[in-house]
C-alpha cells in the first residue's frame, strides 16, 4: 500500500536506539528513520504533485529551525517513546499541515490531541514496558539527546521501503546561530 507522511528526523538518536528500535519496532525494518511524526497518513505518493508541494510549502512559511531535548522516556499503552521538549514547535508544525490540509487529520482523527513522541517500540504492551526500561536506563547512564529541527521530511513508501520524497527546511530565526 502507497502510502506518505510527513515526519522531522533525529539522527542524533540513532545510535543511542538502534538497537531498541530494530527489536521493537516494525517500521525500523522498512527504512522508517528514528523521527518525531507530524503528519500521517497523507496523500497518496502520486497525488504529490507541483500544487501540493507549494501548498507544504506555504503551509511551513514562517516557521523556524529550533532545537530540542528528548530528556525522558515515556509510554503510550503499547508504546515506548522519547519525549521532545518543547513540544510546542512540532504541534505547531503539525497544525500548520492539518489546517492546510484538512482532508488528511494527524493520525486519522484517531487521538483527541496532538502529543509529539519518538516511537521506539510499538505494538505490544510488554515489550513496550521493556523497551521504556532500556530507555530510561540509557538517559540515566549517557544523559539527554540534543536535536535540532532544521527541516520537515515528507517519507512516502510505494514499494515496501520508505524514502524521502522531499525536504522543507526551515530557516533558523534571525539572530540565531545554529
Amino acid at each position: 500500500m502507497s502510502q506518505t507522511g510527513f515526519i522531522v528526523r533525529v539522527p542524533q538518536v540513532e545510535a543511542r536506539v538502534a538497537g531498541v528500535r530494530e527489536r521493537f519496532d516494525a517500521s525500523a525494518a522498512p527504512g522508517v528513520p528514528a523521527h518525531i511524526t507530524l503528519l500521517f497518513p497523507f496523500m497518496a505518493p502520486d497525488a504529490i504533485d507541483g500544487a501540493v508541494l507549494q501548498g507544504i510549502r506555504d503551509a511551513l512559511a514562517g516557521a523556524c529551525a529550533f532545537d530540542f531535548v528528548l530528556a525522558r522516556a515515556a509510554r503510550f499503552p503499547a508504546t515506548a517513546l522519547l519525549a521532545p521538549e518543547p513540544a510546542a514547535p512540532f504541534i505547531d508544525r503539525t497544525e500548520r499541515l492539518a489546517r492546510w490540509f484538512p482532508a488528511y487529520p494527524p493520525f486519522g482523527a484517531e487521538f483527541a490531541s496532538i502529543v509529539p513522541h519518538l516511537a521506539v517500540a510499538h505494538g505490544d504492551a510488554a515489550l513496550a514496558e521493556l523497551a521504556h526500561a532500556e530507555l530510561t536506563q540509557g538517559l540515566a547512564a549517557h544523559g539527554a539527546i540534543h536535536g535540532r529541527c532544521d527541516a520537515v521530511v515528507l517519507l512516502g513508501n510505494v514499494s515496501g521501503r520508505w524514502r524521502v520524497m522531499h525536504a522543507f527546511p526551515l530557516p533558523t530565526p534571525h539572530g540565531v546561530r545554529s
